[in-house]
């Protein structure tokens, strides 16, 4: 069976290779009605199509390369690239069968007929590198044997992540001319040679710019679309396209970012592993932040090494970032051969006793000889969490557009940012502004936040220690993003694992949370999962 969206139009083409079928905007209005009725009101969408940007824009630098590519190659590689791991890919390009030309060509392609389809549209895509097909030919030129290796592989970057070539933008039309430098994760990936394909859909200012409104929605982007569910299923947020695009292969692997939640909620609702790193592991120079006590970058790919692959990439000490630590690359041989007879995890007896995919997974790894043991949440104290970003963000956004904004943008703070989305609401916010207004209401002195930000991380940290004191625990299982708040403010790693999909098609994962530093053995017992127990399953052809 083959997967989602396959060749769906290579057939239109005509024998000249070039003549592509071009997007036309089209009447949306009676989708926005049938979706006005759905129970989550978070799917309720006001718009579906970006109305500020040209889709056609997207792959006008290589119309003919496509053309030429879906007649003649197409066909032949998707069977050795759809679904594949990076050693798998590196090893089918030393042993000839492609090179880094046709794998960026395929992809940019992939691209081209999910995303040009109007039954197949998912809007998980902002911008395309032009230079793309040229750098993989130098790529080729140079050439590598390590299977192991992100060079030459093609990687999206959620835009909120800083790439030269293109804007970053967050999703918001008022920095859709913020050509930048590169963030320092991004100097990295290119130094370890990979390519990078282009920039990802979100959710506005990375979710916290409007209450209520749907995850993966952008002025700039449009609404994203779950490839499990179009208009039925949510994409998770904030790093929604990023999560689309790598579950429907259009992309080997992409970057996230996350405050709470936004790589584990996405990973999980698309069926991906999904890595939120220990706070100071990734750098966060050159990304447009919320909080920069609680932000990070992390990979969200199809599986656990292909994962890893991209953490070493981008897992170095940065001394512009005042959180940074050094922390060690994780060693692929220390996770093939990891035994898991020793370790002791912890699992919430709620989510047992009322989750059935939850409880498979932790009775499949009880038959398996791990050790496991119920323990129940403790009652911590979380409460003015949402104020510790709205503290964070009026500054370290400022500070962001100060240090990174492009100097010819209108806005330089929240408040200017307010005032340009106002002069066309209808088109720069269609659900409203109203975080935002929040930030620029109330101000808490320096010491009351100092204090809050310690009692957070207290309060988080008791979260997981507790019950991991008391039982000797090495790691605890969770479920999605259930408990992304307690992680954030006690500075704890995440790794989510599909477990598998819901009867309404929807994909989960179990999320394995560890204390601060503690990645590698997130690493370790999610192979273990994924190898013993595989959950993803990619999407089906919806046609």
């Amino acid at each position: 069976m083959k997967y989602i969206f396959i060749s769906i139009i290579i057939l239109t083409l005509s024998s000249c290779g070039n003549d592509i079928k071009k997007w036309e905007k089209y009447n949306q209005s009676s989708e926005i009605i049938q979706n006005s009725t759905i129970e989550n009101k978070k799917l309720r969408y006001k718009r579906i199509q970006s109305i500020s940007t040209n889709k056609n824009n997207l792959i006008k630098a290589y119309e003919t390369e496509i053309g030429f590519f879906l007649k003649n190659k197409y066909d032949k590689l998707e069977p050795l690239i759809i679904e594949k791991s990076i050693p798998e890919i590196q090893q089918y390009i030393i042993d000839g069968k492609f090179n880094y030309y046709d794998l960026s060509l395929f992809y940019i392609s992939r691209i081209y007929l999910v995303e040009f389809n109007q039954k197949t549209y998912l809007n998980s895509i902002i911008s395309l590198n032009e230079n793309i097909l040229k750098e993989a030919r130098i790529k080729d030129e140079i050439g590598n044997e390590n299977i192991y290796s992100i060079f030459g592989i093609p990687i999206l970057l959620k835009d909120n992540i800083g790439f030269e070539t293109l804007p970053t933008t967050a999703g918001a039309y008022s920095l859709k001319n913020n050509y930048t430098k590169d963030a320092f994760i991004t100097k990295q990936l290119k130094d370890e040679g990979a390519i990078i394909l282009g920039k990802t859909n979100l959710s506005e200012w990375a979710n916290y710019f409007c209450s209520g409104c749907p995850n993966g929605y952008t002025s700039l982007g449009g609404q994203t679309l779950n490839p499990y569910g179009r208009k039925i299923l949510d994409t998770g947020g904030s790093s929604s396209g990023s999560g689309v695009a790598t579950a429907s292969n259009l992309t080997s692997v992409s970057l996230g970012s996350e405050t709470s939640g936004s790589i584990l909620s996405p990973s999980s609702a698309n069926s991906l592993v999904g890595m939120k790193p220990t706070i100071g592991n990734i750098s966060r120079a050159g990304i447009i932040p919320i909080s920069s006590s609680l932000d990070t970058a992390g990979p969200m790919t199809k599986n656990v090494i292909d994962n890893i692959i991209v953490y070493n990439a981008i897992n170095e000490y940065d001394n512009s970032d005042s959180y940074s630590i050094i922390s060690n690359d994780i060693e692929i041989d220390s996770i093939i051969n990891f035994d898991p007879s020793n370790i002791r995890l912890g699992f919430y007896k709620n989510f047992y006793s009322n989750d059935s995919l939850y409880k498979k997974a932790i009775d499949k790894m009880k038959d398996d000889g791990i050790k496991l043991y119920e323990i129940k949440a403790p009652n911590v104290n979380l409460s003015n969490f949402g104020k510790l970003l709205d503290e964070d963000m009026r500054g370290d956004l400022k500070n962001y557009l100060k240090t990174y904004g492009n100097e010819k943008l209108e806005v330089n703070d929240i408040l200017s940012i307010i005032e340009f989305n106002r002069k066309d609401s209808l088109v720069r916010a269609p659900y409203g502004q109203s975080i935002f207004y929040k930030i620029i209401k109330d101000t808490m002195p320096t010491d009351e936040f100092e204090l809050l930000k310690n009692r957070l991380m207290k309060e988080g940290n008791k979260f997981f220690n507790k019950p991991m004191d008391r039982n000797n625990l090495d790691v605890v299982v969770s479920i999605n993003n259930y408990h992304a708040g307690y992680a954030a403010v006690a500075h704890n790693p995440c790794l989510t694992i599909p477990m598998g999909i819901r009867k309404n098609n929807e994909p989960s994962g179990l999320t394995f949370i560890g204390k601060s530093s503690s990645e590698l053995l997130l690493y370790q017992i999610g192979y273990y999962f994924e190898r013993k127990f595989p959950g993803r399953i990619p999407p089906k052809n919806s046609r």
